[in-house]
């Protein structure tokens, strides 16, 4: 028989996490532990939360519904007949759960070089929103760190200090030296995008990451066909749950990337879902984490390593806490590792 147990954690920012939505200081997770009744110290989990005003499972009901899966599967003593779609955050977590427990519940969920020590994920270092000498300081220490690909935020200063962080960054690194990726959380009006994009364009920008707030179907479809930076879907594709509904999407907008979050988009084969579409119409993509903890990133980087995607991923945000958990993941020279030797700290778990 299954048994089920919940666990509520706040993770801390270790600095305020500026986007265009607003700043963030800390981020309520709950993590979904599976086991059988006759060996519960072994256990698989999964980890599940939202991100306020992003996820599409950020309504009310939310801490009920994971407390109700929970009773269900104590209950029945298995997993309950269930629908997934309409709380994808926890669907990743039962998902991750089970594919944990089914492995032995070492939080190794798939056999690949990558959690054998073998290999890395390129990953890309993200760059915070925040005044002009916070966000020049995150760029020195992420080139310090090896990073060949950074992921800027951008939205929420005044433009013209933002193409000056721009201008800074190309002053001393040309695109073939330092790959820079935008990400504007859909903070660009329709009536001034166009002219936004034609500016960043000027400093080699790799894409850019929902310009506009999703929803705007015909409008980011022009965006699409016109922009002088490739466009990647984030938001757009939140809460987009059926294959017909993904193949519309898909067909209206003609994207140029992407980004996939497994923690907001259903899980992993949700997330299949996209890719095996996108690679039907040529569209690519690449994988990112969306503030889990090193529980939830540890899942997202084995199944990433699957997948076999050269492009850099965006896996690096487990080193945004004062209170992660200790994991094999390690981030060096601008690459995502597993430590095979290293242990985990998940002491908060009780059998």
């Amino acid at each position: 028989m299954i048994k089920a147990r919940l666990y509520k954690h706040q993770l801390q920012f270790k600095q305020a996490a500026g986007t265009s939505r607003g700043v963030l200081q800390h981020k309520m997770v709950y993590y979904l532990v599976l086991s059988h009744s006759l060996n519960p110290e072994v256990f698989g989990i999964g980890e599940s939360g939202t991100i306020p005003g992003l996820s599409y499972d950020d309504k009310p009901g939310f801490e009920a519904r994971m407390n109700q899966l929970v009773s269900e599967i104590n209950k029945l003593g298995h997993l309950p007949a269930y629908s997934p779609g309409a709380w994808p955050s926890i669907d990743f977590a039962l998902e991750t759960a089970l594919l944990d427990l089914a492995s032995g519940g070492r939080r190794l969920l798939f056999d690949t070089p990558f959690t054998c020590g073998k290999a890395s994920i390129p990953i890309n270092g993200l760059i915070w929103m925040g005044d002009e000498d916070f966000m020049l300081t995150q760029l020195d220490q992420k080139l310090s760190q090896g990073f060949k690909v950074l992921k800027m935020k951008v939205g929420a200063l005044d433009f013209e200090t933002e193409l000056g962080i721009l201008r800074h960054i190309r002053a001393s690194f040309s695109a073939d030296q330092i790959t820079v990726r935008l990400d504007a959380n859909g903070a660009f009006r329709a009536d001034e995008a166009m002219e936004k994009l034609e500016q960043l364009a000027a400093f080699t920008i790799h894409s850019i990451e929902q310009p506009i707030r999703q929803g705007q179907v015909q409008l980011m479809a022009q965006l699409c066909r016109n922009s002088p930076i490739p466009i990647a879907l984030d938001e757009e594709m939140i809460g987009i749950n059926s294959l017909t509904e993904k193949i519309q999407l898909l067909d209206s907008i003609e994207p140029q990337y992407l980004i996939l979050k497994p923690g907001l988009l259903g899980g992993f084969s949700a997330s299949r879902e996209w890719i095996d579409l996108a690679r039907e119409r040529g569209i690519d993509w690449w994988v990112t984490s969306a503030l889990e903890s090193n529980v939830g990133l540890n899942a997202i980087a084995q199944w990433t390593a699957t997948l076999a995607n050269p492009l850099p991923q965006g896996l690096g945000t487990g080193s945004l806490y004062a209170n992660n958990f200790d994991s094999p993941l390690e981030i060096k020279n601008g690459a995502l590792h597993y430590n095979p030797d290293a242990a985990w700290n998940l002491n908060f778990i009780k059998g």
